[in-house]
């Protein structure tokens, strides 16, 4: 068997490329700013979320991977709606922000659906095949 981080190279790659761009994207100051900090991160951030479930849960299919992403996303988002101390306090900074978000919006949801469909489709890509470890017998 070959070791963790041989096998899932490409995942761990994209974890290191995505990332960044992620959080770029919340700092973005240029043309369309406020649609790239506040909508098209969305799409980076489900994509992240997708890979690293990839990454950890092998015996999840694709599909499996990007619907439970997308489905905590959209109850994270509604989750904004919500606003007792602890969820608060966690908002309060920057990781916390970035994670459980801070502001209710529709308009994200279009976003969370493209970015769940992008990684789905990276995930089949670079998701190592599992090899079998039985002998046929021909």
């Amino acid at each position: 068997m070959k070791p963790f981080l041989v096998q899932n190279r490409w995942i761990i790659l994209s974890i290191i490329l995505i990332t960044p761009i992620g959080f770029y994207s919340k700092f973005y100051n240029g043309y369309l700013h406020y649609w790239v900090n506040n909508s098209l991160g969305g799409v980076f951030y489900e994509i992240f979320w997708c890979l690293v479930l990839a990454l950890f849960f092998r015996r999840l299919t694709s599909f499996q991977i990007a619907a439970s992403v997308l489905i905590a996303t959209c109850i994270l988002e509604f989750l904004q709606l919500w606003h007792p101390p602890f969820l608060e306090a966690l908002r309060h900074n920057f990781f916390g922000v970035t994670i459980l978000g801070n502001a209710f919006t529709w308009s994200d949801f279009p976003y969370y659906f493209i970015g769940s469909f992008l990684g789905y489709f990276l995930i089949i890509k670079l998701k190592p095949v599992p090899v079998s470890t039985e002998i046929s017998s021909a």
